[in-house]
């Protein structure tokens, strides 16, 4: 708990139990908050788009902390203790911190997940905001030429490319210049490690699987 003041209130009003639990978070730090899996890359994929346009929201936690009042504060009511903290919808928070407009982008220009050629859809990391990875098995992006982009065209994903063991082979940036320079090593290595699986000679006209072997046609 948190003191309020040495003063004992029968009944604090509203505000002074919102301002003591803001000033517990500023003095403790945005760890105590539920950040679930949904908040942490919501966050994360905010701060990236900030990166490129300051009208986008600072998710820093200086940023954070020092506007607890106008993005946190409005989502406490009824809130009397640290506990009751748990109950906050950490992503709802954060969206509504966003304008209408920037709700619409947002998938748009830093998207949860891509559709791969094998027709996977998988989650992109926007741990690192300079440079989010997609991790993906190499089987499943043949036919792919080029790396895909997200922030309007303006950021190609880092690609970690996958042996069917989920390690990646190759970490790339520029997968046309990977199929024309580097893929023909990278063939012959895994078609000895894993020679049940499809390794084509043109990858860019094969099939993408998601299994061993595509299925067949």
């Amino acid at each position: 708990m948190w003191t309020l003041k040495e003063t004992v209130w029968d009944k604090p009003p509203a505000e002074k139990i919102r301002e003591a639990l803001l000033a517990g978070i500023a003095a403790e730090g945005l760890a105590i908050l539920p950040w679930s899996k949904a908040a942490v890359q919501l966050r994360e994929r905010i701060a990236f788009l900030h990166r490129f346009d300051p009208a986008w929201p600072d998710m820093s936690d200086e940023a954070l902390l020092a506007a607890l009042p106008d993005w946190l504060g409005p989502h406490t009511d009824g809130m009397r203790n640290k506990n009751d903290l748990q109950r906050l919808n950490l992503p709802s928070v954060l969206e509504a911190a966003l304008t209408w407009e920037q709700r619409a982008r947002l998938e748009r220009e830093a998207p949860t997940h891509i559709t791969v050629p094998s027709g996977s859809r998988l989650p992109v990391d926007y741990g690192d905001p300079e440079q989010p990875v997609l991790a993906v098995r190499l089987q499943e992006v043949f036919g792919w030429t080029e790396t895909p982009r997200i922030a309007g065209g303006r950021v190609p994903l880092t690609l970690h490319l996958l042996s069917p063991a989920q390690r990646p082979v190759q970490v790339t940036r520029d997968l046309a210049s990977f199929w024309r320079t580097t893929y023909f090593d990278v063939k012959k290595d895994l078609k000895g490690r894993y020679p049940k699986h499809y390794w084509p000679d043109d990858p860019l006209q094969a099939t993408p699987t998601n299994r061993a072997k595509p299925w067949p046609s």
